[in-house]
């Protein structure tokens, strides 16, 4: 029996280091660009810079503080991937699938993401200045405190986003889908919203100050403290909208 006991423990640590010294491989092999799959790798610290990782696979994957400034990930599956404080300026990541990853202090300045899947990914404190998302999916998204100053945004879906704190100075969001999203002491300066949906959006203390919501649907929404001041409202629904010292594009306080 003792010897059956033996024989198992030692099958089972030749096959974890086997596995190990596969995914070993499997990592060598992606850095040297000879496979574009690398799920689970370990590529924290990488330089990926301008480099073509279209379709690549790396679903759970580290890639902690790893450049891809300028790199081409059209279509990538990032999927539960660890992209803290990751370099992702001017990439290529439209289509791309980020559902669930982790993009804490990530810098995207100037990144394509039109029509990436972003649904619950944390991008808390991420830079994103001018970035592209049209008809992106970031509902349930974590975005407090990030920068999306002169970002664009069209049709892309926030339902239930966390955007607390964000930066949306001059962001374009026209016809977005900001649903129950959280929205508190946000900055939306001369942000373009027109015809956006904020059914049961928390607005507290935001400064839309400038900002063009003609059409939009702001149905239930918590306005309390809010800014519109010099803003446009014209044509917006504000059916059973919370207002305590709401500040309204004229300037006068509401109620």
């Amino acid at each position: 029996m003792r010897k059956v006991v033996r024989l198992f423990a030692a099958l089972m640590l030749t096959c974890v280091a086997a596995a190990g010294a596969a995914h070993a491989d499997q990592r060598a092999d992606f850095l040297a660009g000879r496979t574009r799959d690398c799920k689970g790798c370990d590529l924290s610290g990488a330089n990926f810079k301008r480099h073509d990782l279209s379709g690549a696979d790396l679903t759970g994957a580290n890639l902690q503080k790893a450049s891809f400034h300028d790199a081409n990930l059209s279509g990538a599956r990032l999927a539960g991937a660890d992209l803290t404080g990751a370099n992702l300026n001017k990439a290529d990541l439209r289509r791309a699938d980020l559902s669930g990853a982790q993009l804490h202090e990530a810098m995207l300045y100037a990144a394509n993401l039109d029509a990436a899947r972003l649904a619950g990914a944390d991008l808390t404190d991420a830079l994103m200045g001018t970035a592209r998302f049209t008809r992106s999916d970031l509902s349930k998204a974590i975005l407090r405190n990030v920068d999306l100053r002169k970002a664009r945004l069209p049709d892309a879906i926030l339902s239930g986003a966390d955007l607390s704190g964000a930066a949306l100075d001059f962001a374009f969001l026209h016809s977005a889908k900001l649903d129950g999203a959280m929205l508190g002491e946000a900055r939306l300066i001369g942000a373009e919203c027109n015809d956006a949906s904020l059914t049961g959006a928390d607005l507290t203390d935001a400064d839309a100050s400038g900002a063009n919501f003609s059409g939009a649907n702001f149905a239930r929404a918590n306005l309390s403290g809010a800014s519109f001041r010099k803003g446009d409202l014209y044509g917006a629904m504000l059916d059973e909208a919370i207002f305590r010292d709401t500040t309204m594009p004229d300037g006068t306080t509401r109620p």
